[in-house]
């Protein structure tokens, strides 16, 4: 990727509040000037925070990266779209399917990254999310059941090799038998281990856990309508501290009590995923889903399914909004907020936009506005280039 002229951005370091020029140099972030007293214009100085980092995007503005065979140059189009969403590293995310769909896609993925720079520079990784794990409806989720099955080493080396080493990450449950050995196997491979999709006990998830399994795929979703108090596959999430934790923030699929606990358990170890599917960034309507029917996109972001409102149909909404719910509902500020989509993921995956907004980080940041509800991108910046900036907007 070429380097811009654009070498300098003035606004308001997240973490601070305190105005400052951020300078930008060979794709790195290369300073970071306080400056002395008040100046003309810091009224409309913009926030500056690190570009958001999400793990887990299935699709979006209808392309999907789970319809066989995707289109051809789905990934470079999502790529470029998603900077319109402040998301400047991210992990498409293959599903649940018959081996030879699933490694169609892992082909298709990696052999665009391979092909284009650009691509290959947002693209940190392919999670695969599937298809090792839990028959049961509920845990299940939208997967098809007919496709779930035990770990299987040898198939994930077949679609490690499709996706020409692409594979960071990987959703399975811990109920199948001989899954420690498998997760030990990932986890010395290079490849993060992530618990969803799941009905396992307390025992098989802590076993998991012990064998290097360190996340959970959007904790509380994909889950069983009614649960024991306790113990229960939940709780016992939350109570590994080995583990990390994916929440999805839009408002729409965990209460916000839940995503209150979660945050204050967790801490530093708490992520925003959006899990978007292939609707997000579509205008309000109803559409037609592969795998669910006719679904409605409400103008409200909720995306549930046509003849049962009362059930989502996938994720519409994308970080941006996560943090905004977060804040605006008082479950964390704005700087935590922003860690949660963007430090904490990258520093789960031991990326080096882990450093946040630091002199020596990659000058991955977002430029935005906080309208005292929600926050409105103004610009993106990926390796110092300027990559979006919303009409009628000059930082």
């Amino acid at each position: 990727m070429s380097h811009s002229d654009i070498t300098a951005i003035r606004g308001l370091h997240y973490l601070s509040g305190e105005p400052v020029t951020v300078t930008m140099t060979s794709g790195k972030i290369s300073g970071i000037h306080k400056e002395e007293g008040p100046q003309a214009g810091d009224e409309n100085l913009p926030w500056l925070a690190p570009g958001f980092v999400d793990l887990q995007i299935n699709g979006f503005r209808g392309l999907d990266f789970n319809t066989i065979p995707i289109a051809k140059g789905t990934a470079k189009s999502v790529t470029s779209a998603l900077f319109e969403e402040g998301v400047t590293s991210y992990y498409p995310t293959v599903i649940t399917n018959g081996d030879d769909a699933i490694e169609q896609a892992l082909r298709s993925i990696a052999g665009e990254c391979r092909e284009d720079a650009a691509t290959a520079a947002g693209v940190a990784g392919i999670h695969l999310e599937g298809p090792f794990i839990s028959p049961e409806d509920g845990p299940r989720g939208a997967h098809g059941r007919s496709f779930t099955k035990a770990p299987d080493w040898e198939l994930f080396l077949r679609w490690q090799e499709a996706a020409e080493g692409r594979i960071k990450l990987i959703t399975l449950s811990p109920e199948w038998p001989g899954t420690a050995g498998f997760v030990a196997r990932c986890v010395e491979h290079g490849v993060q281990v992530s618990i969803g999709h799941t009905s396992a006990t307390d025992e098989q998830i802590m076993e998991a856990a012990a064998a290097g399994a360190r996340l959970s795929t959007h904790l509380g979703n994909g889950a069983h309508l009614m649960l024991p108090r306790h113990p229960n596959y939940i709780w016992a999430q939350l109570a590994q501290e080995e583990l990390w934790t994916c929440v999805i923030g839009d408002g729409f699929h965990l209460p916000d009590s839940v995503l209150k606990v979660v945050r204050r358990v967790k801490g530093k170890r708490a992520i925003l995923v959006s899990d978007a599917v292939a609707f997000s960034g579509l205008a309000p309507g109803t559409y037609e889903s592969h795998i669910g029917g006719r679904v409605v996109l409400t103008p409200e972001g909720k995306l549930h399914l046509e003849q049962s409102p009362g059930i989502l149909a996938g994720s519409a909404q994308m970080l941006q909004s996560g943090i905004s719910h977060l804040v605006y509902k008082g479950i964390a500020s704005l700087s935590e907020a922003c860690d949660m989509a963007s430090v904490h993921p990258a520093a789960f995956m031991g990326l080096p936009a882990a450093a946040g907004l630091a002199i020596g980080a990659p000058a991955d940041l977002v430029a935005f506005e906080w309208t005292g509800s929600r926050l409105k991108l103004m610009q993106t910046y990926k390796h110092g280039n300027r990559v979006y900036t919303r009409a009628g907007t000059d930082c």
